[in-house]
């Protein structure tokens, strides 16, 4: 093995903690934002991807001895690519009809990129691209807000006895100007009680105190939740 291939100990620690760095910035921001993947997250995997890229290219050396033996450096770090995905995919929840964790799950994957450049030698590259990750993260927010519409919508859910007519219902919107707002009307029936959820639109200009004083006057009525959904 010809030893100018090989990598001192000083660099492997210099990279190692480099991944942690790099790594932990862009874990700051996920965590400021309470998100499923947070600081220590993006450091492991910032770290494990470096070790891995490190193992791949110097871990073999002992095998490297005669010309029968050829390494393809790329087959244990490709393998990051594919692999990082399923972290990713634990961090995705789909809830209240919206997906979260888009965004997180990206950053682990891109973070994943940052540690394998490393790993690599390639420190230029991956300082540049954690940059551009938190200019990504912390930066382009306030753009979206600006330029880009966000659809908002407001849910009212409660529980009410079997019985109850929906023209009552019907009435209320009315007297409260909201029957044009209304964009969806769900019923459920368990045979005990019903469960109804009214979606107003984005558009809506609502006072959702005065719709759920009105629900309460129903007869029946046993819970009811108020949703603020943004998509």
């Amino acid at each position: 093995m010809n030893q100018e291939a090989m990598i001192s100990n000083l660099e492997i620690i210099f990279q190692l903690f480099l991944a942690a760095t790099l790594g932990g910035l862009i874990g700051l921001e996920r965590e400021r934002k309470s998100r499923f993947a947070g600081l220590r997250t993006h450091m492991l995997v910032c770290v494990g991807s470096t070790l891995i890229m490190i193992v791949s290219k110097y871990g073999f050396a002992t095998i490297l001895r005669t010309d029968l033996v050829v390494l393809d450096p790329s087959r244990i770090a490709a393998q990051v690519v594919s692999g990082i995905g399923f972290l990713g995919a634990g961090t995705i929840l789909f809830w209240n009809n919206m997906i979260r964790g888009l965004t997180t799950a990206a950053s682990l994957w891109a973070v994943a990129a940052v540690g394998l450049a490393i790993g690599g030698g390639l420190y230029l590259a991956a300082v540049v691209t954690t940059v551009l990750i938190l200019i990504v993260l912390l930066g382009f927010k306030p753009i979206e807000r600006l330029f880009l519409k966000t659809t908002h919508t407001q849910q009212v859910q409660f529980s009410i006895k079997p019985g109850i007519s929906l023209p009552v219902l019907e009435e209320i919107l009315i007297i409260l100007n909201l029957r044009s707002s209304l964009k969806d009307l769900e019923i459920g029936n368990d045979g005990i009680k019903e469960t109804i959820r009214l979606t107003f639109g984005s558009s809506s200009k609502i006072d959702i105190l005065k719709l759920v004083t009105e629900i309460k006057k129903l007869e029946g009525i046993e819970k009811i939740e108020i949703n603020d959904v943004q998509r």
